[in-house]
């Protein structure tokens, strides 16, 4: 679950995390309001959307006249000026795709002296099996081009899961930073402090970009982003409560509902598969015939006539839809009682598109010829490289 920069920073700010004074604004009054409750006289009016690269987004209702989702502003006439051009108006940058996203809501903060951008993240390194912490001196918007032009520029450290956090860890990051005096201190407790929220509040990833040293020589995150790991929100009602539906694709919420893994993805082929690893095969033996899937969806073991029924509504609700592969493993379920979950779900979605069904597993003989007895134009497969062949060559006529 992704929350918003303003969130982010209210939840690192508990945590003791320098962050700069800000407000949140739903309004063009609100952001007017907010820019006068700041010490100024520089304010910076940030779009908040689920997306980087806002900073260099152009907004689409602006045309050649765009500029991006982050500004500058030296008094409240001009905090103004920027969020009626913000509000309501959709943000188009390189993580957005060309759709872009609305922007609902502004972030007015107080500005910052500048001397030196730094990047800094965390995440989880299932390598490792430890937090690693990845860091650079050359933080701001250009940090892609830093990876792939110059990846000897980025540094990464691990915590030792069973030592927890130690003060020689923040040290490294200070001196691969090439921080100096106090700010080494200042970094090692930041680093400490991080890396307990990061914990505690089980996020999955936090990204500090930039990270600055303010001309007065101090540490302070000027930008964050956080997700947390969605399987721990059951501990986290205060975390769940920070979630912006509105930044959601609809069907992933809708297949939250049902206990759906559920992605939204921009192809013509939806799937419908129990397993994360048999889901993943599926998408990539359609992507070798040619074709692309429209989405990730994992129904799990227990794969439900209701939870079946719910998939094809999602997946036929998505108008990129041409044609639908479902590719069930019948372990814990048996195959029949999976063929005649899809068949009634069938039955009560209707069907436009071409469906291929492959089924393995407990019963597989009598699941297909469930599907051959239905009378219904469902197409049966004996393998997952037929049942792939079967759906790109109906999709394509």
């Amino acid at each position: 679950m992704n929350i918003h920069e303003y969130q982010a920073k209210a939840v690192l700010k508990d945590y003791g995390v320098p962050v700069s004074a800000g407000v949140p604004a739903f309004t063009v009054e609100e952001a007017v309001a907010a820019a006068k409750s700041l010490p100024g006289p520089l304010y910076v009016v940030k779009s908040q959307i689920h997306a980087g690269g806002r900073g260099k987004g152009k907004f689409k209702e602006l045309g050649a006249e765009a500029k991006g989702g982050v500004r500058l502003a030296f008094s409240a006439d001009e905090v103004a000026a920027h969020a009626k051009e913000m509000l309501g108006h959709t943000l188009v940058t390189v993580q957005t795709g060309p759709t872009g996203k609305q922007v609902n809501r502004l972030y007015i903060e107080d500005g910052s002296d500048i001397a030196r951008e730094l990047y800094l993240s965390a995440l989880v390194d299932r390598t490792t099996g430890s937090i690693g912490f990845v860091v650079s001196t050359e933080g701001g918007m250009d940090i892609e081009t830093v990876a792939h032009a110059t990846p000897d520029k980025i540094h990464t450290f691990h915590v030792d899961p069973a030592a927890g956090y130690q003060g020689y860890v923040g040290r490294n990051i200070a001196y691969a930073l090439k921080l100096e005096g106090n700010q080494i201190k200042q970094c090692v407790k930041l680093i400490g402090d991080l890396y307990r929220a990061f914990t505690e509040k089980d996020m999955a990833m936090l990204e500090v970009n930039p990270l600055i040293v303010t001309k007065g020589g101090d540490l302070k995150v000027l930008d964050a982003k956080v997700n947390f790991d969605s399987n721990a929100l059951y501990r986290h009602p205060e975390i769940v409560a920070l979630r912006d539906e509105s930044e959601e694709d609809a069907k992933e919420i809708e297949a939250s509902k049902f206990d759906l893994a559920y992605i939204a993805l921009d192809g013509t082929i939806g799937c419908m598969v129990n397993g994360a690893g048999l889901a993943m095969a599926t998408l990539d033996i359609i992507q070798l015939y040619g074709e692309s899937p429209a989405n990730f969806l994992d129904v799990g073991g227990g794969a439900s006539e209701e939870k079946v029924t719910a998939a094809f509504k999602i997946i036929t609700s998505d108008p990129n839809v041409k044609g639908i592969l479902v590719n069930i493993f019948g372990g814990i379920m048996k195959c029949d009682i999976i063929a005649r979950g899809v068949l009634a779900a069938v039955r009560t979605v209707g069907l436009t598109v071409p469906l291929v069904v492959r089924l393995t597993g407990t019963n597989e003989e009598l699941g297909r010829q469930i599907i051959r007895d239905s009378g219904l134009n469902v197409i049966p497969a004996n393998d997952l490289d037929d049942a792939a062949q079967k759906i790109v060559t109906a999709v394509r006529g």
